[in-house]
């Protein structure tokens, strides 16, 4: 008996949130609704509006009504099916994970049905080579497509792509900036189009030239030690300066080195300073991040992090997408976004990971040349003053997924996952996260960079002054700088009585006044 189905879906509600108003739920939405796929729904839901009208937002985009896909039953659920396909690669772009999911939904030949609807059109052939592609097999499909021309397998109107390869079984230029094994997307928006034709690496290019190389070696010395204090800190550490200094110093070598599995176990040695109580290496158990019940001890997971099983597959596919990424002309920001959130998602160490995520921003940045070599881009100063904004940027991935993953507690309060897990960590929507490190990196440029050498340059005119006046060793300039700075503007009664006591009232209040002028106007 043939399958028929009905995929347009109207309700008040749909995915836990309230219609913007009266319509149908159309697109990858209402496949993965119709045929519980287990998917994430991510991204904008299209609607089809009962008023006739375009609008988005966030959450929703409507579409009027010229744009329902034919979907009622007197077609059968695979005509359907590609019917909300269509919709779909026309205007929501590649959703991998559906596409994963629908291969194994669908047998061999109904799929091949699929793409024989319409077999030698152009959705036909896309939808034809990303079942083939992310499924790894070939379908058994009779047509002829040699006089026909070759179209992208991903909308690069629609989402950021390499600029591919050509597969001349399907007419189809595979433009995907990853491979099987890991490949998150990510939409082009009007925020990202809007930082990436600011050039920013530009523009902080010709801000740096402007710079004393004195200043400039200076403010990267001590934007390398905040940054690696800032990434310390993200964690919830205060480690001794030692211990910041030694990760400053690896993340100041970041690019120097390919990206391996080997590079990454070497950076976690860097990181784990006593290893005494875990195992260092990529997971041999389950991992989550969460805390536990302060009774039971029953984990209360945020995040569930990839099958220790899969680790392996899931990090050689990160590598190759890393080198396809570089190899490409996409945005630097965008490859860092991919690879480093990938990573956190994946966690594939028992400590160390969020440390390791933030370098590989560093890695991408420096290794696509958006960083200049030798001068430091402290994005995790910015991460940690966007605090709030960079949980939320991990719990938009995260907490979706809960739903979907089986697992059970282990005798020492661990997950052990139960159901196959790994495709989410290889085909996940990315824009949020590359929205969120671009908001950072633009703060790196305009705020933190500035910040670090107007600093310095004031500290420097405030030591001319006490050179020349007081021939103060350095020690003490440094000491009396920091004291003024803490306490606005002013020397304290306790550091006139001590460190200070063989300045008059005079030089104090000269040295007061100075220093306020400096901060003012400088």
């Amino acid at each position: 008996m043939e399958k028929r189905a009905h995929f347009s879906r109207q309700a008040p509600f749909f995915n836990g949130k309230q219609m913007p108003e009266e319509g149908y739920i159309v697109g990858y939405s209402a496949i993965i609704k119709s045929l519980k796929l287990p998917v994430p729904i991510t991204g904008p839901i299209a609607i089809v509006s009962k008023q006739n009208r375009s609008d988005s937002s966030k959450d929703w985009i409507l579409f009027p009504n010229s744009y329902l896909p034919e979907d009622n039953q007197s077609i059968s659920e695979i005509e359907a099916l590609y019917k909300h396909l269509v919709f779909a690669l026309k205007y929501e772009g590649v959703n991998l994970l559906v596409f994963c999911f629908l291969t194994q939904h669908y047998k061999s030949n109904e799929l091949a049905e699929l793409v024989s609807i319409e077999p030698t059109g152009l959705y036909s052939r896309r939808i034809w080579f990303l079942i083939e592609w992310i499924s790894g097999r070939e379908l058994e499909i009779k047509q002829s497509i040699s006089k026909k021309s070759y179209v992208p397998a991903v909308d690069p109107k629609l989402q950021y792509a390499v600029d591919g390869v050509k597969s001349p079984r399907h007419k189809v230029i595979n433009n995907l900036p990853g491979t099987p094994e890991f490949c998150p997307l990510i939409r082009k928006t009007e925020k990202l189009d809007m930082y990436i034709n600011a050039n920013y690496s530009e523009q902080k290019s010709k801000y740096l030239k402007g710079i004393h190389n004195d200043i400039l070696q200076r403010t990267s010395a001590f934007l390398l030690l905040k940054d690696s204090k800032a990434s310390f800190s993200i964690e919830g550490e205060s480690p001794k300066s030692k211990r910041a200094a030694r990760w400053g110093q690896a993340i100041g070598q970041a690019a120097s080195r390919d990206l391996t599995k080997e590079e990454l176990i070497r950076l976690q040695q860097v990181v784990i300073e006593n290893s005494r109580f875990l195992k260092l290496g990529f997971r041999e158990k389950g991992g989550f991040v969460g805390e536990h019940d302060r009774y039971t001890g029953e984990p209360i997971p945020d995040h569930i992090s990839a099958r220790w099983q899969d680790i392996d597959r899931l990090i050689q596919g990160l590598i190759k997408t890393c080198d396809i990424l570089l190899e490409s002309r996409i945005d630097a920001v965008l490859s860092a976004a991919v690879i480093a959130f990938g990573f956190v998602f994946i966690h594939p160490f028992e400590d160390g990971n969020g440390r390791i995520h933030r370098y590989l921003i560093h890695h991408l940045l420096a290794k696509k040349q958006f960083a200049q070599q030798g001068i430091i881009f402290p994005v995790s100063a910015s991460i940690l003053s966007h605090i709030v904004d960079y949980r939320k940027v991990l719990e938009s991935y995260s907490r979706p997924l809960l739903d979907f993953i089986d697992w059970k507690e282990t005798n020492d309060h661990n997950v052990d996952v139960q159901n196959n897990t790994i495709d989410y960590y290889r085909y996940f929507d990315a824009t949020l996260q590359a929205e969120f490190l671009y908001d950072c990196v633009k703060d790196t440029i305009e705020n933190i960079i500035p910040a670090e050498v107007s600093y310095l340059r004031k500290f420097d005119e405030f030591k001319r002054f006490l050179d020349d006046e007081f021939e103060m060793p350095d020690k003490m300039v440094a000491l009396l700088a920091r004291l003024l700075e803490q306490n606005g503007g002013q020397i304290s009664n306790r550091a006139k009585e001590k460190e200070f006591a063989s300045l008059t009232e005079k030089e104090i209040e000269k040295i007061e006044v100075v220093y306020q002028e400096i901060q003012k106007n400088t």
